[in-house]
């Protein structure tokens, strides 16, 4: 996942990502300033930090730790579901004016390392051939973990189906019960009157 977003100083912001249980995700951003004057947004935002706060979908806080103008953040998901990754710049303006926006570029990879190219040319080919390889087995295990979560999510949802089918059915036959008591009680009462009035 690789975007870009606008943010105000001090404001932030969020994104869900549904990561799958015992999953390395890697995090990287750079902050860009907007210039008044230039009209224009800075390569780089000096002086400008990055909180990073990571919740798990059981609310505990997995990270929360404050970066520079551009950094990388790692963490590992304990358990499977939607992890709301925040980002917040630690300006120390009490008021953020109109123009003090900033430009945030983001880049998550779930499941991988990412590999260093230029570490990758200095060394020999076999290291090479090794680090690919490596890096080839994480994301197989990663897609592996992918499809046994969405498995996981399918047995849930077939499970939850199953039972309102049978909470359906159930109550089918219950109105059915109760609407068949309603006919034998007004048979029986139309009878009653009937014979009370002697027209039977």
């Amino acid at each position: 996942l690789a975007l870009y977003f606008h943010s105000g100083e001090r404001e932030e912001k969020c994104i869900i990502e549904d990561i799958p249980k015992d999953t390395l995700v890697f995090g990287k951003y750079k902050i860009q300033s907007w210039d008044i004057h230039k009209q224009e947004f800075l390569e780089s935002a000096p002086g400008l930090g990055m909180f990073v706060t990571v919740t798990t979908p059981s609310s505990e806080v997995l990270l929360s730790k404050l970066y520079g103008p551009q950094g990388t953040f790692s963490f590992t998901s304990h358990i499977s579901g939607e992890h709301i990754i925040c980002l917040q710049s630690n300006s120390t303006r009490l008021i953020s004016f109109g123009g003090s926006k900033l430009r945030i570029h983001l880049d998550i990879r779930v499941g991988e390392h990412i590999l260093d190219e230029s570490v990758v040319q200095a060394k020999d080919k076999v290291d090479e051939v090794h680090d690919r390889l490596e890096h080839l087995i994480e994301q197989i295990t990663h897609v592996s973990k992918e499809q046994s979560y969405e498995r996981e999510r399918e047995e849930k949802f077939r499970k939850t189906s199953e039972e309102t089918n049978s909470n359906i059915l159930w109550w089918a036959i219950v109105q059915t019960l109760i609407l068949i008591s309603i006919g034998i009680w007004q048979i029986k009462s139309l009878r009653d009157f009937f014979i009370s009035k002697k027209l039977v």
